[in-house]
């Protein structure tokens, strides 16, 4: 899991193809390429052999491509009166539920 303030190792994709071809095209392990290369760990030249391998481009990430620090979209409301009233319904919602979820337990401890 990364670290607050950790920073991360950005590689171009002209040296993810050489890397990736000086591992097709020698016989060094992943790890010893990886070092020889600079490459903190040895995962990241298998995950390039294998975007190479299946023809997927290297810059290929998961997720719509917005930041991954961006959460949902924030609910704007005309007034003040009508985010209080849907806040007083979240917390109702929320209210049955936890009225649920105690009634289940109860009913599985008997």
């Amino acid at each position: 899991m990364a670290k607050k303030g950790q920073r991360f190792q950005t590689y171009t994709n002209e040296f993810k193809q050489d890397a990736v071809m000086k591992y097709v095209n020698g016989s060094k392990s992943y790890k010893a390429l990886a070092e020889e290369l600079g490459i903190r760990n040895c995962t990241q030249l298998k995950v390039w052999v294998k975007k190479w391998k299946n023809g997927d481009s290297f810059d290929t990430r998961s997720g719509s491509g917005t930041s991954p620090l961006k959460g949902r979209p924030r609910t704007n409301f005309k007034t003040i009166e009508e985010e209080r009233d849907y806040l007083k319904l979240q917390v109702d919602y929320l209210k049955k539920q936890y009225q649920n979820l105690e009634m289940e337990g109860k009913s599985h401890k008997e």
